[in-house]
């Protein structure tokens, strides 16, 4: 006589359950050489990017990424 609030398993208005979510690797491959990119990029300033090795003049870049060195344990001085 009464309905319970919560449905069983066998009643017909439980949903089935869910397939596996597949991704393609071509979908994965442009994001992962992005990531690998900006990653290298990221480690050149921070760890490199001073005096000899220098792609930008002046200690500007060394100064913005200068606390990040530290914190990763890039020795800059």
């Amino acid at each position: 006589m009464a309905e319970t609030a919560v449905p069983s398993a066998a009643s017909p208005q439980a949903e089935p359950s869910a397939a596996p979510l597949r991704l393609p690797i071509r979908d994965i491959v442009p994001w992962a050489v992005l990531a690998v990119v900006l990653a290298a990029v990221l480690i050149y300033f921070v760890g490199t990017e001073q005096g000899a090795t220098s792609v930008f003049g002046g200690t500007w870049v060394h100064e913005f990424t200068h606390d990040g060195r530290h914190l990763l344990g890039f020795p800059c001085h």
